[in-house]
């Protein structure tokens, strides 16, 4: 990862933070102990992953600021309000979240269950507003939707649920993890895409090779952290996975295996990106992002 990428970085997060600040309901509007609660989940604190493949992903097709902002600001809703309902006791009961007390903790759980829902509604709200072709924008909100529901993130979920004390196969683990991790990953890769173009069958197909391969290997290092980091450090409650009985990527290949998938899966992602050329150092950089980190 190179020192432009590293300032790029750093600035889109910064971005992406303002971003959601003036997306978000303000604390003074009613109910405000909702929207304080909606901002204590959604700001300050998180690596961005998902905005920034939005913006990297925008950067290929040189797509308009603001339909590109709103779009990161979407997919970072939709992942705030997973982790909320996640972090619940009916969920993975987890009292500790990017550094600090989980929504359910710090308020209590009838406002954790609110505050997932009102996200998930801003994040189709600021999707549908702004600039940018409203056919363009239903095609947006449409993948947006899918890559959230029964057929991504939350039947990964529930998979995940079902699942717990199971020996899964590979193909079930990663047919689980394609979903629960896979899909936003990869709208926010193609959300950002369309935000510039509309794409040709060429273009979809690899980016979607590049989404499959860092939406995995972002799982697998989530594993392989599970693992071998600690709390402090993950900013979550580590080696929870195997408390809680859950069948991961460590548990079925090891810790050695795992961590040579991971580097598989990234090289994967680079390759697939050969054909946009220097306009996707970006992604290309992301995908060792996101390998390589330590939390």
């Amino acid at each position: 990862m190179t020192v432009d990428f590293r300032h790029w970085m750093k600035q889109h997060q910064q971005l992406c933070e303002t971003v959601l600040s003036d997306l978000l309901p303000a604390t003074t509007l009613v109910p405000t102990r909702l929207h304080e609660a909606m901002r204590y989940a959604a700001l300050d604190g998180g690596k961005r992953v998902r905005a920034l493949l939005v913006f990297a992903a925008g950067r290929l097709f040189s797509a308009p600021p603001d339909l590109l902002r709103r779009a990161a600001a979407a997919v970072e809703m939709i992942h705030a309000y997973s982790l909320v309902h996640d972090d619940m006791p009916c969920m993975d009961d987890d009292a500790l979240r990017r550094g600090k007390p989980t929504v359910h903790i710090k308020y209590d759980e009838a406002t954790a269950l609110l505050v997932g829902d009102a996200l998930q509604a801003q994040a189709f709200l600021v999707l549908s507003e702004g600039e940018g072709a409203p056919e363009t924008r239903l095609a947006m909100l449409r993948l947006l939707a899918q890559a959230s529901g029964s057929t991504g993130m939350c039947g990964g979920q529930a998979i995940d649920l079902d699942s717990v004390g199971l020996a899964l196969s590979r193909e079930q683990l990663e047919q689980m993890h394609r979903l629960k991790t896979g899909a936003l990953l990869r709208a926010s890769v193609l959300l950002g895409a369309m935000s510039g173009k509309t794409l040709s069958s060429v273009e979809i197909h690899a980016l979607d090779a590049y989404a499959a391969a860092i939406g995995l290997a972002f799982q697998v290092v989530d594993d392989v952290l599970d693992a071998t980091a600690d709390s402090a450090t993950l900013g979550k409650t580590a080696g929870k996975d195997a408390a809680d009985n859950k069948p991961t990527y460590v548990s079925l290949l090891g810790l050695q295996a795992s961590q040579q998938l991971a580097a598989q899966l990234c090289a994967e992602a680079h390759q697939a990106l050969l054909p946009f050329g220097e306009q996707a150092q970006y992604l290309h950089d992301l995908a060792d992002l996101i390998v390589q980190r330590q939390a």
